[in-house]
């Protein structure tokens, strides 16, 4: 079982709470958060069908576009 909880700490609170806990040895900073084996998969999965199909691919002007409009 995973003990890990997720908080949302105001920031104007957050690096006093962070120090503190540290001080307790209650936390784990970590560099990057861990990526889930089923999200490395799909992105792996993704990007060979990117490669068979490059025409697929939108510029990121396109995708924000796009994005834009489907929140109107």
């Amino acid at each position: 079982m995973d003990n890990t909880l997720y908080i949302r700490i105001k920031k104007n609170y957050a690096a006093d709470v962070i120090k503190d806990l540290q001080k307790l040895d209650a936390v784990e900073l970590l560099e990057e958060p861990p990526i889930p084996e089923w999200q490395k998969k799909e992105v792996r999965k993704r990007l060979k069908d990117l490669q068979k199909n490059p025409s697929k691919a939108v510029s990121w002007n396109e995708a924000s576009r796009k994005i834009k409009q489907l929140a109107k």
